[in-house]
């Protein structure tokens, strides 16, 4: 099942998580197993791209697509207001330019 796997960071609200729990919590007791957040987290996401033609997942996607948006242009507008500085994402770079170096062992 998880042969070819890859991580992902993903970000929810509490609300979202909390739900998922319940979910968790249900699914343990009914099938007498552990079922843990992430067992449950899949199942969701796997689920849902089979019902990609589904109206509702559709404008849930849409929702989220313009909530991204919005947040991002409200950055953009705050670092040109001089409001953020320092928007860089990654690795912060040293003296060398090359980034943080992981020490070798």
């Amino acid at each position: 099942m998880l042969e070819n796997k890859t991580k992902v960071l993903l970000i929810l609200s509490r609300e979202v998580l909390d739900r998922a729990r319940v979910v968790a919590g249900k699914a343990t007791t009914a099938l007498k197993l552990p079922v843990s957040l992430q067992i449950v987290l899949r199942a969701l996401i796997e689920v849902g791209l089979k019902q990609e033609d589904r109206p509702v997942l559709l404008a849930n996607i849409e929702d989220q697509a313009k909530a991204v948006r919005l947040q991002r242009s409200a950055a953009r507008r705050a670092w040109a207001e001089g409001g953020l500085t320092n928007l860089r994402s990654g690795p912060r770079q040293g003296l060398s330019g090359r980034g943080r170096q992981r020490p070798r062992k």
